[in-house]
């Protein structure tokens, strides 16, 4: 696998109040990743970026919703149809004793 799609395939580490506790917890980490990569590339990603054993890796995809926006101008309120993004995340799993730097990801 190139280095240019291992970087496309780990966009952003995702960090919520959910991943914080599964990373205490568990180790487990919660990465925003492409929507077409698969579980297996998900973990050579993170295997060879990270250097670190990966046990576990579970993938949720969120599709996109429906949102209207209300802008007001020239005293008539005016309602725009759009959407919010889809995107996939993946919750990866690695060994006991091992950790990523979430410091120098940022």
């Amino acid at each position: 696998m190139k280095v240019e799609r291992l970087y496309n395939i780990i966009r952003e580490l995702h960090v919520t109040e959910k991943t914080t506790r599964i990373g205490r917890d568990s180790n487990q980490y919660g990465f925003k990743v492409a929507p077409d990569a698969s579980k297996s590339e998900v973990k050579k990603a993170v295997e060879k970026l990270f250097s670190v054993d990966v046990l576990k890796v579970t993938t949720v995809n969120y599709h996109a919703k429906a949102k209207l926006r209300r802008r007001a101008s020239n005293g008539r309120i005016r309602v725009h149809k759009g959407h919010t993004k889809s995107w996939k995340k993946a919750y990866v799993r690695i060994k006991d004793g091992q950790s990523i730097d979430v410091t120098e990801l940022e």
